[in-house]
């Protein structure tokens, strides 16, 4: 595909060549893990679930576990009504979950199968619960189906009870790994606030080698803590396109205030965060956390001739790639391009807010984009760096320009989906990933009279 990109400029009317993105299922998959004991379903045939699973297992490189309802061509003609209630026994009588959590593909949805009512229909055992959220794989991206199993959770689990609010906050972290997850966690303990997070996939999708196996970890919120989310103080959704839905919903269904938010990537989104926990729970930043920013700061001063006004492109999810720029202007480099695959006019806005405040107006910005115009654009205007998935490597090898994974997938390095980027840690981590591939390339270029020991 890389030989085949012209040296003219070719306008694409319809389709995409390589999408930054992949479909519903598979973040409606991730969300569903997020919940404790619970197993989840793809309403469609056994390749949707196979792709699914090993997209996944692949990033987080722990098995993934899911049930399919296995259409054939009779499903495919009559509907899988069928196929879906069999499922439901078989995999409460086999598996025994306490949750099982379905999602639509593109076949079941084409169909049209009325999810509600086949579920309402099936034999459910006494104390299992089953929710649903359609998940089409022709509209939106993974981060739309995340967020619509999110919504889920709330519309099917959340309650309140009608008394006080509890002196507690909800966190809906969206799409990160469970490393950032578990990081955000530690913030909020370390400000002495009482939290229920979901979905929380921490202790799921990164379980620890013992010797006996596990096919419901300890890790996940628990459907008792989804239930009493409608009784908390305050909801924070992190990341428009993945938390907003289910803020939305749990405020309506339940009065629980929602703050939307970015996830805290990067300085200014972190002191968002601490900062709206600090208002609403009239609270004091502990001295911890005043030395971890202090540090990110230090660091920033200590670092900056190494990126300072270096150009960057950024590649991903709109809830990683808008307080990624954000971050990116504060270290004084320049997004020349910044793009995602999820659709949405409101990413290019607050996008071209951001670097229009910066003084920077020549940048392009594109949602819904493709990996390949991408790629002609940085063949047509160079760039110092390039911070994306694992997809990205083919354009960086291309164009031999640096790359830092960052995002969802990430297939060809270890680790990455344990180590934040949230939080004042995850500020340092990206500081030293960035500064660290802009001097790999700044030795491998030198010429010997320039080979520095220290830089």
């Amino acid at each position: 595909m890389l030989e085949c990109i012209p040296t003219r400029k070719v306008e694409h009317t319809a389709g995409k060549i390589n999408p930054a993105k992949t479909c519903q299922p598979i973040g409606a998959m991730y969300a569903a893990l997020g919940i404790h004991g619970c197993l989840p379903h793809s309403h469609g045939s056994q390749g949707c679930c196979a792709y699914h699973r090993m997209g996944l297992t692949r990033h987080f490189r722990d098995p993934i576990l899911a049930s399919s309802s296995s259409f054939t061509e009779g499903a495919s003609v009559f509907g899988g009504g069928a196929n879906l209630k069999t499922s439901i026994k078989n995999v409460f009588k086999i598996y025994n979950p306490e949750i099982m959590a379905v999602h639509t593909t593109c076949l079941s949805e084409t169909i049209g199968d009325d999810i509600p009512t086949i579920i309402k229909q099936a034999e459910v055992p006494e104390g299992k619960i089953v929710i649903h959220a359609n998940t089409p794989s022709y509209a939106g991206s993974h981060i739309t189906g995340f967020s619509n199993m999110t919504k889920a959770m709330v519309t099917y689990l959340a309650e309140a009870d009608g008394q006080a609010k509890k002196n507690r906050v909800n966190i809906l972290p969206g799409w990160v790994n469970p490393g950032d997850m578990r990081e955000i966690r530690r913030l909020v303990a370390d400000l002495g606030v009482d939290m229920i997070m979901f979905p929380d996939t921490s202790d799921v999708v990164d379980t620890p080698l013992t010797r006996k196996y596990e096919m419901y970890p300890e890790g996940g919120a628990t459907v008792a803590e989804i239930r009493d989310s409608g009784n908390s103080k305050l909801t924070l959704a992190l990341g428009s396109w993945s938390s907003d839905a289910a803020g939305a919903e749990l405020q309506e269904k339940c009065g629980v205030p929602c703050v939307p938010l970015h996830i805290p990537i990067g300085l200014k989104a972190t002191d968002d965060f601490i900062m709206a926990l600090r208002k609403e729970f009239g609270l004091t930043v502990p001295h911890s956390l005043t030395v971890e920013r202090g540090q990110v700061v230090d660091t920033l001063i200590d670092t900056h001739f190494h990126y300072q006004g270096k150009k960057v492109a950024v590649v991903g999810d709109p809830d990683i790639v808008i307080p990624l720029t954000e971050f990116l202007l504060a270290m004084g480099m320049i997004p020349v391009y910044v793009m995602t695959g999820t659709p949405g006019g409101k990413f290019e806005t607050e996008v071209r807010a951001m670097l229009e405040q910066a003084g920077i107006k020549e940048s392009i910005v594109k949602a819904e984009g493709d990996l390949f115009e991408l790629h002609k654009w940085i063949k047509e205007n160079p760039i110092d760096l390039l911070i994306g998935n694992t997809h990205c490597k083919y354009i960086a090898r291309a164009e031999d320009v640096p790359l830092v994974r960052v995002g969802f997938p990430i297939f060809d390095r270890a680790v990455h989906y344990l180590m934040p980027i949230v939080g004042y840690r995850g500020c340092l981590r990206l500081i030293e990933l960035i500064s660290n591939a802009l001097l790999e390339r700044r030795d491998r270029d030198a010429k010997d009279e320039d080979y520095e020991l220290i830089l």
